[in-house]
Order: C-alpha cells, then structure tokens, then sequence
C-alpha cells in the first residue's frame, strides 16, 4: 500500500515521539535512582534533552537546508533507533549524561526538519498539515508514560527486569520510525540547492535574522512554551496544597493535553483562511486570561474549565506560528527558520519551571501563575506592534502571511 509522504511523516511522528517520551517518562527517574544518582543528579539528566534542543535544533536546520530534509530525517531516525539500548549500559551519571545527550539529538533534528518539510509540501494548507503533524507527535507523546506506568506497575516485582522492557519498546518504536522514514521519497527537496558553498548558507540564515517576523513569532512560541513550563511543573503541587486529589490532577494535566491535540488541526485550517497574525494575538491574550484565572479562581470544575482554555490557547497559538515562520521565510532558509523556532521553544520550555520554582520560594505558588499572566500578555502586545510594523515596512509578506 502507498502512503503520501504527508501521511508517513505523520507516522514517523507518532513512534518518534513515543519512543523518546517512554525513555523518560516515568521511567528516567526511576531508572537513574536505581544506579545511585542523587535528586540534583536526575534534575541534570532531565534538564539535558531541552539543552540539546537549544544546542541542536538551529545547526540542524541549517545541515536540512544545505544537504536535504530527508537525509537529516535519516540522521534523527538512526538516532531514534539506536539510543534507547544505550540506556542499558550505563552504570553512573556522566554516562546517563551522554546517553541522554545522545537520543536528545533525535528529537531536536526531526521537529524542525519535519516541519520544514511539511511547508515544503504545502502552502494554502499549511497550517492545518503541521496542526495533524503536531496532533499525531502528541499521540505519541500522550501514549508513552500510559505505557510505561503500566510496565513499571505490571512488573513492580523486578524495577530492573521493568526498565529493560520499557527501552526495548522504545527500540521498537524507534526502529519503526526509522523503517518509515527511509520510505519517505527523496524527491520532495525541490529548489533546495545541496552544492552551495558554506558562505552562501551562513549569509542566508544572517538575513534570516533579520527578518524581524520570524523572531518575534519565535518569541511568541517561547514565551507560550514558558508558561507552559511553569504550569505542568508547578499545578500538581498548588492543586495539592489547595486540597486537589491526585486522581484530580491527573484528569486536570490529561485534559490540557488532549484539548491542544483535539483542536490544533483546526485552528491551523482557521489560520490559513483568516490569516496567521490575529490569531496568535488572540491566542496570547486568551492564554494569559486562563493563567490568570488560576490565581483568582478555585474548585476543580473551574480549574478543569481553565485547564481546557490554556490548551485551546496553546493550539489557537502554535497552530499558526510555525505556519506564519514558513509564510515569511524564503524555501532555501525554511529549515533553518525552523530550527530558530525550536531552539527558542527549548529555551522557554527549560525557563519557565526554574524562574516558576524562584517565584514559588519567595512567594507562592499561585504566583507563578500571575508571572505566566503577565508575561503571555506583555508578548501578545509586544508581537501586535512588531507586526504593525512590518506591515509597514513591507506590505507584500503582510498578506502573504495574512491571506494563505
């Protein structure tokens, strides 16, 4: 049966993702505390994959755009492949560093070589195609601790016996991605010149940055990822103080999840037909509202209402912010503009929880959610006025970005 290469990369992001999530939830923790490895210890091991993607995400995009989306997308899948029964070998931290630093690589090429991809395929449509691609990533992304809690439980009689099956699934799951990715044609990288010198690419990805566009959308992604950070980190622990059960929290987290993964295909189509900027806008503004609301409201139907909000916020936003990067980038620097959107995404996801833990020491709990208020806030005006002023400056990348 042939499948489009649309479809197989949605499918390379459902076992991708699912391979790399299982590797470290629950199980990391777990794992790393039954080789000795302190509290400060695990924190460094969880911190290192959002450091890859920082490090990483922008030098891949610029290698997808110098040599092609699918070799890099090879180069991910060996990864994805190969890293998980490495995990087996390790005997101490240091080691456990590395192995996470290693399969951390792997997520940090595929999103952003992925995307660039699916905008290379793409155009009236694309907000709505990396909405699916997204939604098929959180599939993943959802499944992987369902399973690998039910390892961990089913097999509680053996810890080490359970850590040897959830890696050999996340081989499994990453040998599949690898299988499907080398099905992906070779053939979709057109107008991606793979001899040009160094020079020409570097220059090209210095002009990317000054495109004040791409940025600002970047930001915006980041500061969204922030707030994020600091609410999937710090809710459980002010759900319990202010008497949640934890049966209460977990339907709280599960719901966000599934409302951003429910809705983003859709709110990608609205984006690519009453165009990208006003929708981000609303997004930031709508965001900021529900984490307000966490502040001033209590009881679990209002705190589950306010869990769905922030998770339709996340999709109104993302949904159209790498669609609007691709709208404003030129094809030989898609990739590249990609991976600034990742790299900046990383920063505010690794953020958000270490500047919500400094709130929460001097202050509470329920500040943390004043501080993701302001700052979704202040960056929804300060995106309105940048695009004001790009559309000033150039009217034509306005309603390109504007009417796809």
């Amino acid at each position: 049966m042939n499948f489009s290469p649309f479809v197989l990369l949605c499918a390379t992001g459902i076992f991708a993702i699912f391979s790399s999530t299982i590797a470290k939830s629950p199980v990391l923790p777990f794992f790393a505390s039954s080789l000795g490895i302190g509290s400060s210890g695990i924190g460094v091991v969880a911190a290192v994959s959002s450091l890859v993607g920082i490090i990483v995400s922008i030098p891949a995009g610029i290698l997808a755009d110098r040599f092609g989306r699918k070799k890099m997308l090879m180069i991910s899948a060996i990864v994805f492949a190969t890293a998980p029964m490495l995990y087996l070998m390790v005997s101490n931290l240091w080691q456990l560093i590395i192995v996470r630093f290693y399969h951390g690589m792997a997520t940090a090429i595929f999103m952003p070589v992925s995307m660039a991809m699916i905008s290379d395929m793409f155009h009236k449509e694309r907000g709505e195609k990396i909405g699916w691609f997204s939604t098929s990533t959180l599939m993943g992304r959802f499944a992987a601790p369902l399973v690998g809690a039910s390892v961990i439980g089913l097999m509680a009689y053996s810890p080490i016996l359970s850590y040897r099956v959830i890696y050999m699934i996340c081989t499994i799951g990453g040998v599949i991605a690898l299988i499907i990715v080398w099905r992906l044609p070779g053939d979709l990288e057109h107008g991606i010149n793979d001899v040009a010198p160094w020079i020409d690419v570097f220059e090209k990805f210095k002009k990317l940055l000054l495109v004040k566009g791409v940025l600002i959308t970047s930001v915006v992604e980041g500061a969204v990822l922030f707030a994020y950070g600091g609410f999937e980190t710090f809710l459980p622990l002010y759900a319990v103080n202010i008497g949640f059960t934890p049966y209460e929290i977990g339907i709280l987290l599960s719901t966000q999840i599934i409302s951003v993964a429910l809705t983003k295909p859709f709110m990608g189509r609205f984006s690519d037909k009453h165009g990208r900027p006003p929708q981000i806008f609303t997004g930031l503004i709508l965001g900021g509202a529900s984490m307000f609301g966490f502040f001033m409201f209590r009881g679990f139907v209002m705190f589950l209402l306010l869990s769905i909000l922030f998770g339709l916020s996340i999709s109104v936003v993302a949904a159209a912010t790498s669609a609007l990067i691709a709208d404003l980038s030129k094809k030989e620097s898609l990739a590249s503009a990609m991976g600034i959107l990742a790299s900046v995404m990383d920063m505010g996801h690794t953020t958000g929880p270490l500047v919500a833990g400094v709130i929460a020491s001097y202050y509470s709990y329920s500040m943390i959610f004043v501080l993701a208020s302001f700052v979704l806030l202040f960056v929804s005006i300060a995106f309105l006025l940048s695009i004001k002023n790009m559309k000033a400056v150039n009217t034509t990348v306005w309603r390109i970005a504007k009417k796809r």
